[in-house]
Protein backbone atom coordinates (compact mmCIF):
# COMPACT_ATOMS: atom_id res chain seq x y z
CA UNK A 1 0.00 0.00 0.00
CA UNK A 2 1.36 3.70 -0.86
CA UNK A 3 1.24 5.79 2.20
CA UNK A 4 1.97 9.88 2.85
CA UNK A 5 5.93 7.96 4.28
CA UNK A 6 6.62 6.05 1.28
CA UNK A 7 9.92 6.45 -0.34
CA UNK A 8 10.14 5.64 -3.80
CA UNK A 9 12.30 3.99 -6.24
CA UNK A 10 12.16 5.10 -9.97
CA UNK A 11 11.86 2.33 -13.03
CA UNK A 12 12.74 4.29 -15.98
CA UNK A 13 12.72 2.48 -19.58
CA UNK A 14 10.93 2.82 -22.59
CA UNK A 15 8.60 1.35 -23.47
CA UNK A 16 7.25 0.15 -19.91
CA UNK A 17 4.86 -2.42 -21.34
CA UNK A 18 7.08 -5.16 -20.81
CA UNK A 19 8.53 -4.13 -17.26
CA UNK A 20 8.37 -7.15 -14.64
CA UNK A 21 10.00 -5.59 -11.74
CA UNK A 22 7.56 -3.94 -9.93
CA UNK A 23 5.76 -7.53 -9.84
CA UNK A 24 8.57 -8.78 -7.78
CA UNK A 25 10.07 -5.99 -5.55
CA UNK A 26 6.59 -4.64 -4.29
CA UNK A 27 5.18 -7.91 -3.28
CA UNK A 28 8.87 -8.35 -1.34
CA UNK A 29 8.43 -5.13 -0.15
CA UNK A 30 5.27 -5.83 1.36
CA UNK A 31 6.02 -8.92 2.84
CA UNK A 32 9.27 -7.59 4.84
CA UNK A 33 7.07 -4.66 5.69
CA UNK A 34 9.87 -1.95 4.03
CA UNK A 35 7.61 1.34 3.05
CA UNK A 36 9.40 1.74 -0.49
CA UNK A 37 7.21 1.42 -3.92
CA UNK A 38 9.21 0.67 -7.68
CA UNK A 39 6.70 2.89 -10.02
CA UNK A 40 7.42 2.66 -13.82
CA UNK A 41 8.03 5.70 -15.55
CA UNK A 42 7.70 5.81 -19.56
CA UNK A 43 10.43 8.47 -20.55
CA UNK A 44 11.53 8.20 -24.18
CA UNK A 45 15.58 9.19 -24.90
CA UNK A 46 14.88 12.52 -25.93
CA UNK A 47 13.96 14.15 -22.81
CA UNK A 48 16.18 11.08 -20.25
CA UNK A 49 18.54 13.44 -19.10
CA UNK A 50 16.90 16.00 -17.73
CA UNK A 51 14.33 13.74 -16.11
CA UNK A 52 16.90 11.65 -14.38
CA UNK A 53 18.35 14.85 -13.08
CA UNK A 54 14.28 15.99 -11.82
CA UNK A 55 13.37 12.29 -10.20
CA UNK A 56 16.42 13.06 -7.98
CA UNK A 57 15.42 16.00 -7.00
CA UNK A 58 12.51 14.50 -4.82
CA UNK A 59 13.22 13.84 -1.25
CA UNK A 60 11.69 10.67 -1.03
CA UNK A 61 13.28 9.09 -3.99
CA UNK A 62 15.26 6.21 -2.87
CA UNK A 63 17.12 5.21 -6.27
CA UNK A 64 16.03 4.91 -9.73
CA UNK A 65 16.58 1.23 -11.99
CA UNK A 66 17.35 1.80 -15.11
CA UNK A 67 16.75 -0.17 -18.64
CA UNK A 68 16.30 0.18 -22.17
CA UNK A 69 17.35 2.40 -23.98
CA UNK A 70 18.86 4.38 -21.49
CA UNK A 71 21.48 2.41 -19.60
CA UNK A 72 24.78 3.46 -21.97
CA UNK A 73 23.79 6.98 -21.34
CA UNK A 74 23.15 7.12 -17.63
CA UNK A 75 27.27 6.46 -17.31
CA UNK A 76 27.57 10.23 -18.68
CA UNK A 77 25.11 11.79 -16.48
CA UNK A 78 26.57 9.89 -13.09
CA UNK A 79 29.60 11.73 -10.90
CA UNK A 80 30.70 8.49 -9.72
CA UNK A 81 30.34 5.19 -11.35
CA UNK A 82 31.30 1.38 -9.96
CA UNK A 83 34.20 0.00 -12.34
CA UNK A 84 31.28 -2.79 -13.34
CA UNK A 85 29.69 0.52 -14.83
CA UNK A 86 32.87 1.56 -16.27
CA UNK A 87 33.17 -1.46 -17.79
CA UNK A 88 30.51 -2.23 -19.26
CA UNK A 89 29.62 1.17 -20.49
CA UNK A 90 26.40 1.47 -18.92
CA UNK A 91 24.31 1.96 -15.67
CA UNK A 92 21.30 -0.08 -14.48
CA UNK A 93 21.33 1.15 -11.16
CA UNK A 94 21.70 5.04 -9.69
CA UNK A 95 21.10 6.53 -5.90
CA UNK A 96 22.02 9.62 -4.30
CA UNK A 97 24.07 10.33 -1.26
CA UNK A 98 23.65 12.13 1.15
CA UNK A 99 25.65 15.09 -0.51
CA UNK A 100 23.50 15.10 -3.67
CA UNK A 101 25.91 13.28 -6.11
CA UNK A 102 24.93 10.41 -8.24
CA UNK A 103 26.08 6.90 -7.62
CA UNK A 104 25.81 4.22 -10.30
CA UNK A 105 26.35 0.65 -10.49
CA UNK A 106 25.59 -2.06 -13.14
CA UNK A 107 23.86 -5.56 -11.72
CA UNK A 108 22.99 -6.89 -14.93
CA UNK A 109 26.24 -8.70 -15.59
CA UNK A 110 26.16 -10.42 -12.04
CA UNK A 111 22.51 -11.54 -11.98
CA UNK A 112 23.24 -13.53 -15.10
CA UNK A 113 26.59 -15.20 -14.20
CA UNK A 114 25.47 -15.72 -10.78
CA UNK A 115 22.05 -17.87 -12.24
CA UNK A 116 24.26 -19.39 -14.50
CA UNK A 117 26.98 -20.54 -11.74
CA UNK A 118 24.06 -21.46 -9.39
CA UNK A 119 22.46 -23.94 -13.00
CA UNK A 120 26.02 -25.99 -12.96
CA UNK A 121 27.54 -23.83 -15.79
CA UNK A 122 31.03 -23.71 -15.49
CA UNK A 123 32.54 -20.45 -16.58
CA UNK A 124 36.09 -20.31 -15.93
CA UNK A 125 37.74 -21.50 -19.48
CA UNK A 126 34.81 -21.32 -21.21
CA UNK A 127 34.06 -19.60 -24.62
CA UNK A 128 31.35 -17.32 -24.40
CA UNK A 129 29.05 -15.91 -27.64
CA UNK A 130 27.78 -12.73 -26.60
CA UNK A 131 25.01 -11.29 -29.43
CA UNK A 132 23.97 -7.68 -28.38
CA UNK A 133 26.49 -5.02 -27.16
CA UNK A 134 24.28 -2.70 -25.70
CA UNK A 135 24.05 -2.15 -22.07
CA UNK A 136 22.92 -5.73 -20.81
CA UNK A 137 24.99 -7.40 -23.22
CA UNK A 138 27.89 -5.21 -21.91
CA UNK A 139 27.10 -6.12 -18.48
CA UNK A 140 27.19 -9.55 -19.69
CA UNK A 141 30.30 -9.92 -20.72
CA UNK A 142 32.08 -8.29 -18.10
CA UNK A 143 30.84 -10.04 -15.89
CA UNK A 144 32.12 -13.13 -17.76
CA UNK A 145 35.40 -11.74 -18.10
CA UNK A 146 35.47 -11.16 -14.22
CA UNK A 147 34.31 -14.99 -14.04
CA UNK A 148 37.06 -16.25 -15.68
CA UNK A 149 36.10 -17.46 -19.34
CA UNK A 150 38.81 -17.78 -21.91
CA UNK A 151 37.38 -16.47 -24.59
CA UNK A 152 34.44 -14.15 -25.46
CA UNK A 153 32.67 -13.36 -29.02
CA UNK A 154 30.86 -10.49 -29.31
CA UNK A 155 27.95 -9.82 -32.67
CA UNK A 156 26.08 -6.59 -32.87
CA UNK A 157 23.81 -5.22 -35.58
CA UNK A 158 25.84 -2.30 -35.11
CA UNK A 159 29.59 -2.96 -35.14
CA UNK A 160 30.82 0.11 -33.31
CA UNK A 161 29.27 -1.32 -30.74
CA UNK A 162 30.33 -4.43 -29.95
CA UNK A 163 33.97 -2.18 -31.11
CA UNK A 164 33.54 -0.29 -27.74
CA UNK A 165 33.25 -3.15 -25.92
CA UNK A 166 35.81 -5.15 -27.46
CA UNK A 167 38.20 -2.16 -26.72
CA UNK A 168 36.74 -1.78 -22.67
CA UNK A 169 37.79 -5.74 -22.39
CA UNK A 170 40.83 -5.71 -23.78
CA UNK A 171 41.74 -2.97 -21.67
CA UNK A 172 40.72 -4.76 -18.00
CA UNK A 173 41.19 -8.62 -19.51
CA UNK A 174 43.87 -8.65 -22.01
CA UNK A 175 44.71 -12.46 -21.75
CA UNK A 176 40.41 -12.91 -22.57
CA UNK A 177 40.46 -13.67 -26.18
CA UNK A 178 38.44 -11.25 -27.21
CA UNK A 179 36.77 -11.48 -30.97
CA UNK A 180 34.46 -9.87 -33.26
CA UNK A 181 32.19 -9.62 -36.42
CA UNK A 182 30.07 -13.29 -36.36
CA UNK A 183 27.34 -14.19 -34.58
CA UNK A 184 27.80 -17.62 -35.35
CA UNK A 185 27.41 -20.44 -32.28
CA UNK A 186 29.87 -23.14 -33.44
CA UNK A 187 32.57 -23.43 -30.59
CA UNK A 188 30.89 -21.99 -28.04
CA UNK A 189 30.55 -23.25 -24.27
CA UNK A 190 28.21 -20.47 -23.41
CA UNK A 191 25.58 -17.96 -26.07
CA UNK A 192 23.62 -15.40 -24.52
CA UNK A 193 20.94 -13.62 -26.63
CA UNK A 194 21.48 -10.06 -25.15
CA UNK A 195 19.37 -8.36 -27.82
CA UNK A 196 15.89 -6.73 -28.06
CA UNK A 197 14.97 -10.02 -30.53
CA UNK A 198 12.41 -11.35 -28.95
CA UNK A 199 10.44 -8.87 -27.72
CA UNK A 200 7.77 -9.16 -31.11
CA UNK A 201 6.79 -12.26 -32.29
CA UNK A 202 7.95 -11.39 -35.79
CA UNK A 203 11.82 -11.18 -34.93
CA UNK A 204 14.14 -13.67 -36.31
CA UNK A 205 16.18 -15.59 -34.11
CA UNK A 206 19.71 -14.16 -33.08
CA UNK A 207 21.80 -16.57 -34.15
CA UNK A 208 21.21 -19.95 -36.18
CA UNK A 209 20.44 -22.59 -33.47
CA UNK A 210 21.30 -25.14 -35.46
CA UNK A 211 25.04 -24.47 -35.24
CA UNK A 212 24.97 -24.23 -31.27
CA UNK A 213 26.03 -27.75 -29.70
CA UNK A 214 23.71 -29.50 -27.72
CA UNK A 215 24.85 -29.38 -24.08
CA UNK A 216 25.93 -25.74 -24.66
CA UNK A 217 24.60 -23.55 -22.21
CA UNK A 218 22.06 -21.10 -24.14
CA UNK A 219 20.73 -17.45 -21.72
CA UNK A 220 18.54 -15.11 -22.55
CA UNK A 221 17.52 -11.40 -21.53
CA UNK A 222 14.35 -11.07 -22.77
CA UNK A 223 11.42 -11.14 -20.50
CA UNK A 224 8.16 -10.69 -22.36
CA UNK A 225 8.07 -14.48 -21.94
CA UNK A 226 9.39 -17.19 -20.33
CA UNK A 227 10.21 -19.34 -23.35
CA UNK A 228 11.00 -17.15 -26.00
CA UNK A 229 11.33 -18.66 -29.76
CA UNK A 230 15.01 -18.58 -29.27
CA UNK A 231 14.87 -20.72 -25.66
CA UNK A 232 12.33 -23.11 -27.45
CA UNK A 233 14.84 -23.92 -30.43
CA UNK A 234 17.85 -23.99 -28.49
CA UNK A 235 15.92 -26.35 -26.22
CA UNK A 236 15.02 -29.12 -28.88
CA UNK A 237 18.83 -28.84 -29.84
CA UNK A 238 19.33 -30.39 -26.45
CA UNK A 239 20.80 -27.23 -24.67
CA UNK A 240 20.64 -26.14 -21.09
CA UNK A 241 18.63 -22.92 -20.23
CA UNK A 242 18.78 -19.77 -18.15
CA UNK A 243 15.30 -17.83 -19.10
CA UNK A 244 15.21 -13.91 -19.14
CA UNK A 245 13.92 -13.41 -15.67
CA UNK A 246 16.33 -15.85 -13.65
CA UNK A 247 18.70 -13.09 -14.79
CA UNK A 248 16.66 -10.94 -13.17
CA UNK A 249 16.06 -12.23 -9.90
CA UNK A 250 19.52 -13.67 -8.88
CA UNK A 251 20.87 -9.88 -9.72
CA UNK A 252 17.52 -7.96 -7.35
CA UNK A 253 19.51 -8.81 -3.45
CA UNK A 254 22.34 -6.78 -5.32
CA UNK A 255 19.85 -3.77 -6.05
CA UNK A 256 18.09 -4.05 -2.45
CA UNK A 257 21.49 -4.10 -0.80
CA UNK A 258 22.42 -0.88 -3.29
CA UNK A 259 19.41 1.45 -2.00
CA UNK A 260 20.41 0.53 1.35
CA UNK A 261 16.93 -1.86 1.85
CA UNK A 262 17.09 -4.97 3.70
CA UNK A 263 17.69 -8.07 1.42
CA UNK A 264 16.44 -11.10 0.36
CA UNK A 265 16.97 -14.22 -1.60
CA UNK A 266 16.28 -15.13 -5.10
CA UNK A 267 13.82 -17.91 -4.31
CA UNK A 268 12.20 -16.04 -1.70
CA UNK A 269 11.53 -13.22 -4.49
CA UNK A 270 10.69 -16.02 -6.56
CA UNK A 271 8.08 -17.02 -4.16
CA UNK A 272 6.14 -13.63 -3.72
CA UNK A 273 6.34 -12.65 -6.95
CA UNK A 274 3.05 -11.73 -8.90
CA UNK A 275 4.29 -12.73 -12.25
Amino acid sequence: MIRASTRLIAHIGYPTHAFKSPMIYNPYFEQAGVDVVVMPMACQAPHYPAFLKAVFTLDNICGALITMPHKVTTLQLLDEASSAAKISGACNAVRRTDGGRLIGDMFGGEGFVRGAQRKGCRLAGARALVVGCGGVGSAIAASLAAAGVAAIGLFDARPESAEALAGRLRTHYAAIDTRLGSSDPAGYDVVINASPLGMNDNDPLPVDVSRIAPGTFVGEVVMKTEMTAFLQAAQARGCRLQIGTDMLFEQIPAYIEFFGLPTTTAENLRAVARL
